[in-house]
């Protein structure tokens, strides 16, 4: 999934102007069809710079080589195109990532769920042909008997996955996430401690900026480029961002967003509008986001704070934006202030 949904504001904040610049570096590329920014203190210590941008490089590319739907030459592809009850080694970051995705299908009870690929497909959000048309029913429940997290059986032992038939996987609200932390891994493991990592809208921060001060991001408005709907700070945190307004489609007057809940079959109708959700490592902040962007205000709501989920809702009303944050959001945005 796109979602540029946090814009990253360093030099756009008050008191910026204190910053040392000359001892902020930044590096920037493309993969997995998103770009991505690495913002670091430089030391004497630091490697170079070419090097660096190599390493990060790579590290993406090796994410998108294994988890790419759009790669048909891609280890998650050739799962996907496995034969019908075949057993298929997988890539040990590629089985991480797949069990934790199950996982998290389990814990929403199917909310969020991998298998989901045959219906975005349907919707045009895939990788396939761009359908601008509402399903039939016949397509409709034959995409539907093809989706079901249930039907994937694991064996951590051979770290492989078994193709029922017909399951097509779908790790775009995951996948992004991982790969900033493999980046922050990578930037660790080069002596970096103080950078900011984005990659699509998702992002990663340890240490602090120039100055000994903390990275400060800004959620973005809904339905706005330039428009900042909060700040926030990231101690050694993850942020994760969805939102259904940079990917949808309108016809015959109905809006259809990206996100399809795997439940109905089809693309959700609530009025969240994007949720922000902050964690530890960026794989479950990305996850956690894609899963209460279809749970909705109420039910995600209700989902991320019996999980102690740190979480911002802003919510369409006829008023303008609601926000609605759960209690562990409420506290890092009241400590991150003091």
């Amino acid at each position: 999934m796109h979602r540029l949904l946090i814009a990253i504001i360093l030099c756009l904040l008050a008191g910026c102007a204190s910053i040392h610049t000359s001892h902020i570096e930044t590096l920037s590329g493309e993969a997995m069809g998103m770009t991505w920014t690495v913002k670091f203190v430089r030391t004497r210590a630091s490697p170079d710079l070419h090097e660096l941008q190599n390493g990060i490089q790579q590290q993406l590319d090796a994410v998108d080589s294994q988890m790419s739907t759009w790669k048909t030459d891609s280890d998650l592809s050739r799962f996907n195109n496995a034969d019908a009850g075949s057993w298929q080694t997988l890539p040990p970051e590629l089985f991480g990532v797949l069990e934790k995705s199950l996982a998290l299908a389990r814990d929403t009870q199917g909310a969020y769920d991998p298998t989901v690929g045959p219906l975005v497909n349907l919707w045009g959000f895939g990788p396939g042909p761009k359908n601008r048309i509402t399903p039939d029913a016949d397509n409709l429940a034959a995409a539907r008997r093809r989706v079901g997290w249930q039907k994937i059986e694991l064996n951590s032992a051979t770290k492989s996955a078994r193709q029922p038939g017909g399951v097509w996987l779908d790790l775009s609200s995951i996948a992004p996430g991982f790969a900033i932390d493999q980046i922050s891994r990578h930037l660790q493991g080069a002596g970096i401690e103080n950078f900011l990592v984005e990659h699509g809208g998702e992002l990663r921060a340890h240490g602090h900026r120039a100055g000994n001060k903390a990275w400060r991001v800004g959620i973005e408005q809904p339905d706005s480029d330039d428009t900042i709907a909060m700040i926030i700070v990231l101690n050694n945190q993850a942020s994760g961002s969805s939102g259904d307004y940079r990917k949808f489609y309108e016809l015959d007057g109905k809006r259809y967003s990206h996100h399809i809940d795997p439940r109905t079959g089809a693309p959700v109708t609530h009025a969240l509008a994007s949720v922000t959700v902050i964690a530890d490592d960026c794989i479950t902040a990305d996850s956690n986001a894609a899963a209460l962007s279809i749970l909705g205000p109420d039910e995600g709501y209700a989902y991320a704070s019996a999980q102690g989920i740190a979480a911002l809702f802003l919510v369409r009303t006829d008023a303008g934006f609601k926000q609605i944050m759960t209690a562990e959001f409420e506290t890092l945005l009241h400590s991150s202030s003091e």
